[in-house]
């Protein structure tokens, strides 16, 4: 059974306590949104997964019951930064087991300011702290870089994103500019994104020139911490036709999860413990089911929590071969103009990232382009989108979205 997404909605992605607002009155802004996207009520939902990461049990009834009091089942997710997409796949699974006709998914978050302890795999200009208990649930994976690089005091997530950028750079020759070229393209990207939490533009000098928080990136190559919320109503075929829906309706392709495999660990390299063996994984299974392939992905949206990521993400996806991200970025080709455009809304990095509304703002940036409505960043003649999501401990979620 085939699946679709006919209505998105997001809101503006904040700086944390910048704004008087609780992560209920966000959750309903992009729920309200969404289901106004789609045209239906509240009404015709029939479960609610919910992702956040910071926020307490039972949060998700909490912010769902802002936009009605209906008794469906309401399911709380956290699958650290990757939560998002995992409640988008929680939704497309009821839709296409039959369970279900109309599901919302709905992320958010409200984050403190301060860098993101251990527990979690955020940005590193501000961020939420530590999570609770004695021992992280990612011990095994900083452990992997305390061995090869010994643990330094900056922020625990941009020290081992950093490392695994040192390890690249000692390996293929990367370079720092090629880094920043990362930051550059993204922080271009959001200054026609009014949702984004930042939309100034910076060149690949200032950039570099920019506070460092673990070497080699620098404060403009890190995903800041943020809130907001964003939603996806997600429906089936019958639910398509039955309302009249077909104008609106992207379908979900492909989709896949994976999680860590000895694959991460057994190099003792960072750059596979941050998860890029989980996404290659992800990427082969999502066109193995689609019968599509990187060559026919015309827009993404990948998990950019640090630019080195997304260079590595550029590999594991097949878009070019291992060490050659850093020449791929600076030729032009992941931005206007080039073969792909990556994080048209400015990525992690500058539309922001609160956790557990990430994985679905991707996927609304994607419908919205794949449906021609996002005006100067538009990307012409889109219509498959592909949305990589991914969080340390592990979990990586790629999306293939399809327009007919």
């Amino acid at each position: 059974m085939k699946s679709y997404i006919v209505g998105v909605g997001t809101t503006k992605f904040e700086k944390p306590e910048s704004r008087d607002w609780q992560y209920w009155d966000m959750a309903k802004e992009a729920g309200t949104r969404a289901l106004a996207d789609a045209g239906i009520s509240y009404g015709l939902v029939e479960q609610v997964p919910v992702g956040y990461c910071f926020q307490a049990s039972t949060a998700g009834q909490r912010a769902a019951y802002e936009l009605g009091l209906t008794g469906v089942p309401v399911y709380n997710v956290n699958n650290n930064c990757a939560t998002g997409s995992t409640a988008l796949m929680m939704a497309r699974q009821f839709v296409e087991g039959g369970i279900s006709d109309c599901v919302l998914a709905l992320g958010f978050e409200k984050m403190t300011r301060g860098a993101l302890g251990a527990g979690s795999d955020g940005g590193a200009r501000g961020g939420a702290g530590n999570v609770g208990g004695t021992t992280s649930p990612v011990a095994r994976h900083y452990g992997v870089m305390a061995a090869a690089h010994g643990f330094e005091m900056s922020p625990p997530t941009a020290q081992i994103f950093g490392n695994a950028a040192r390890e690249h750079m000692e390996r293929y020759g990367t370079t720092e500019a090629q880094l920043a070229a990362v930051g550059a393209k993204n922080h271009r990207h959001s200054a026609n994104n009014p949702d984004a939490q930042f939309q100034d533009v910076y060149s690949v000098d200032e950039i570099l020139a920019a506070k460092t928080i673990h070497r080699p990136l620098t404060k403009l190559q890190c995903s800041p911490t943020s809130d907001g919320s964003a939603a996806a109503v997600v429906v089936s075929e019958r639910f398509v036709v039955r309302h009249g829906l077909h104008e609106k309706a992207v379908e979900i392709a492909a989709q896949a999860m994976t999680t860590d495999t000895e694959e991460s660990f057994a190099s003792g390299s960072c750059v596979d413990v941050v998860g890029k063996p989980m996404s290659r994984a992800a990427g082969r299974q999502v066109f193995a089911a689609s019968g599509l392939g990187i060559e026919d992905v015309d827009v993404i949206e990948l998990h950019d929590c640090f630019s080195i990521n997304e260079l590595l993400t550029y590999e594991a996806l097949g878009m070019c071969a291992d060490g050659e991200s850093g020449k791929l970025v600076e030729s032009g080709a992941t931005t206007y103009g080039g073969r792909w455009v990556v994080n048209p809304s400015g990525g992690l990095i500058s539309k922001g990232h609160p956790l557990g509304a990430t994985g679905l703002a991707q996927a609304a940036e994607l419908v919205r382009q794949l449906r021609g409505e996002e005006g100067p960043r538009q990307v012409a003649g889109a219509r498959v989108g592909l949305a990589h999501n991914i969080g340390l401990g592990g979990a990586a979620v790629v999306t293939l979205l399809r327009k007919s």
